[in-house]
């Protein structure tokens, strides 16, 4: 993040193509909470989204399941893959619990996110990795900061978190992202934890409170390799490439959006 300005989130608002993006996410999420069905029977529009987020999520660590083969699927021990899936599942599951905790202490909801997504009790689980302790990533291949560096920005990032301020969600949420994406603070699960991350502030920020726009989905449809030049972008620390990560994350939620209407149009002609 390349400013100096007293709300920096804040400040993101006015780089290239950030209004636009914000301005859209806004509308589209409106439309999809304005549907009939949403009246209804917007706890199955809220699971159905859970669902498939954590399959898009999944998708974008390496496992990439029919919706389906998720869906059908009880045991998620047997494999790597199976396992990057049952590790998503449980973050989406777990993400609404953590909402009231996040705005006063979000580094204790980091720490409950890896611990939920290792699924295992090892020393190396719930807390930032230390020297010499090596990182399980394998779609991010930036150069990885020290632990040092880790705790400096993961402590500014917290204290942006907790004094609040006028930064649109979806600002917050991208950067949130894009910097847990950047240190990947953990010894594994880092993208499943940064996109958990991403979508507890959408839906406690206000702007998704039913959790029924999963960015997870837009994610993994606009494919890997657009995530990862966005990405890019954010690591350039220029205003047009951080600018365009924020759009990009924008443009997952829309796509999330589209998903959840779909469910919506589905559940209104009986076929689901």
């Amino acid at each position: 993040m390349s400013t100096h300005a007293s709300d920096p989130l804040a400040a993101l608002g006015s780089l290239p193509g950030v209004a636009d993006a914000v301005d859209s996410v806004r509308k589209a999420v409106d439309r999809v909470y304005g549907h009939r069905v949403m009246r209804r029977r917007s706890n199955e529009i809220s699971s159905e989204a859970a669902l498939r987020g954590a399959r898009g999520s999944a998708a974008l660590s390496g496992a990439d399941w029919a919706l389906e083969e998720v869906r059908r699927r009880t045991d998620f021990s047997a494999d790597p893959e199976a396992r990057t899936v049952g590790a998503a599942l449980r973050l989406s599951a777990e993400a609404g619990q953590l909402l009231s905790i996040w705005r006063q202490s979000p580094l204790r909801v980091l720490a409950r996110l890896h611990l939920v997504a290792a699924g295992e009790q090892l020393d190396s689980v719930g807390r930032p990795r230390l020297d010499g302790e090596a990182v399980d990533e394998p779609l991010v291949e930036a150069p990885l900061p020290t632990p040092a560096e880790v705790a400096a920005r993961l402590d500014g990032l917290a204290e942006l978190i907790v004094a609040g301020g006028d930064a649109p969600a979806l600002v917050t949420s991208a950067v949130v992202h894009g910097e847990l994406l950047a240190l990947r603070p953990f010894t594994s699960h880092n993208g499943l934890v940064a996109r958990a991350a991403e979508r507890i502030v959408l839906v406690g920020s206000g702007l998704d409170p039913k959790a029924i726009c999963p960015a997870e989905v837009g994610h993994a449809e606009q494919g890997r390799a657009a995530y990862l030049a966005a990405f890019e972008g954010y690591l350039s620390g220029t205003p047009e490439g951080v600018g365009a990560w924020i759009a990009h994350c924008g443009r997952s939620v829309e796509l999330g959006v589209r998903e959840s209407t779909a469910v919506c149009e589905a559940l209104q002609r009986g076929a689901a």
